[in-house]
């Protein structure tokens, strides 16, 4: 970490902002840069929280991010009928941290590779349902050290996508029937599960909000499951 961040974070929680803006303004715009980009780095490949990761994806889609844990993480209005409604949207981002000292690197375990896949953490039947009356949109996002790769959008009510979780579910709760405490701890998905039905014929109702070039995207092909980044390949300009 560059050690004038460190004294930077150390003067904020410790000092008055005085001496922190003091400090500030003794540096060299080469050295606010140097800063800043530490400063970027670290927060947005932060592995315990992926708050910058859903507060980018949000925002690039055209939504309002929300900063509360409760809820779903952004909304915007839309008009339907003459009425103004909100739309909500739930983010799945994922970040790829290519150090090759990191034990969950890429080339140790394909499982981390960019598929466009996401979880849905301690899941029920009545979250479903919840969700699935929501109004709500899904915004999948992929990244490498922080750098965006692409934004997919799709409606959760996107058929093939609602069949996976259901099916996790109804393996889980057998006729919904569900004991107190009791969750499905991972409710997953990834490409193939909106971006193609059952038939594996493609689904019409997802759409690409970013995504990089053909050329930028190579340089970033080892950090993807094949399958998913030949699909993407075929969308990109």
């Amino acid at each position: 970490m560059n050690k004038d961040l460190i004294e930077v974070i150390k003067l904020y929680s410790t000092a008055s902002h005085k001496e922190l803006n003091n400090f500030l303004l003794d540096k060299s715009k080469d050295n606010l840069i140097a800063i800043l980009n530490d400063l970027l780095t670290i927060y947005i490949n932060d592995k315990n929280s992926s708050t910058i990761r859903e507060f980018i994806t949000t925002t690039i889609s055209g939504y309002i991010h929300n900063e509360n844990k409760i809820g779903y993480n952004g909304f915007r209005q839309i008009t339907l009928n003459s009425e103004n409604i909100n739309e909500y949207c739930e983010v799945k981002p994922k970040n790829i941290i290519t150090n090759t000292n990191d034990l969950n690197n890429v080339n140790n375990k394909s499982k981390n590779k960019l598929n466009a896949g996401g979880n849905f953490t301690d899941y029920t039947w009545e979250r479903f349902d919840r969700d699935l009356n929501a109004n709500l949109n899904m915004l999948i996002s992929g990244f490498v050290d922080g750098k965006l790769i692409y934004i997919l959008e799709f409606p959760f009510s996107n058929q093939s996508f609602i069949n996976k979780l259901q099916l996790q579910l109804n393996k889980k709760f057998p006729n919904r029937q569900r004991n107190k405490n009791d969750y499905l701890r991972s409710a997953n998905f990834d490409f193939k599960d909106f971006m193609f039905n059952e038939n594996n014929e493609k689904n019409n109702n997802f759409k690409i909000n970013f995504l990089l070039t053909k050329q930028e995207l190579e340089n970033y092909k080892n950090y993807f499951n094949k399958k998913f980044f030949d699909e993407l390949l075929k969308y990109a300009k």
